[in-house]
């Protein structure tokens, strides 16, 4: 499990996330303040073989699971990693109730420490 990341303005990315290899359950949730769509989530099935690639704009939060063993994700990037501007939310926050398709059996420190999101928040 990767919990939802982001990277806060002015350094804000643009995601092009691609599956390389297995197939993940991709989530984006509009952390966008002032957007018609806040505290949405969409998630999509992402395989190997379907060549489909998810379009993420800055302020879209992106977390995902693996469905399968060895899963790999290709990320293109707008812009360089800002180190003091990522932040992001758990996967589990109550105030997204996302729908994940498995239980987790494993996430790292750093994602399970994150802070849940609360449709309230103004600035991620």
């Amino acid at each position: 499990m990767r919990g939802l990341h982001l990277q806060r303005e002015p350094h804000g990315e643009i995601k092009l996330i691609r599956c390389t290899r297995g197939a993940v359950y991709d989530v984006l949730v509009d952390v966008r303040p002032g957007s018609p769509t806040y505290g949405r989530w969409e998630g999509f099935d992402l395989h190997e073989d379907d060549e489909v690639a998810l379009y993420a704009p800055a302020g879209i939060a992106h977390g995902y699971q693996t469905l399968r063993d060895r899963s790999a994700l290709h990320y293109l990037l707008s812009a360089p990693y800002a180190p003091e501007a990522a932040t992001g939310f758990r996967y589990d926050s109550p105030g997204l109730a996302i729908d994940w398709p498995r239980a987790v059996a494993v996430i790292s420190a750093r994602d399970a420490a994150l802070p849940p999101f609360e449709p309230s928040q103004v600035d991620p």
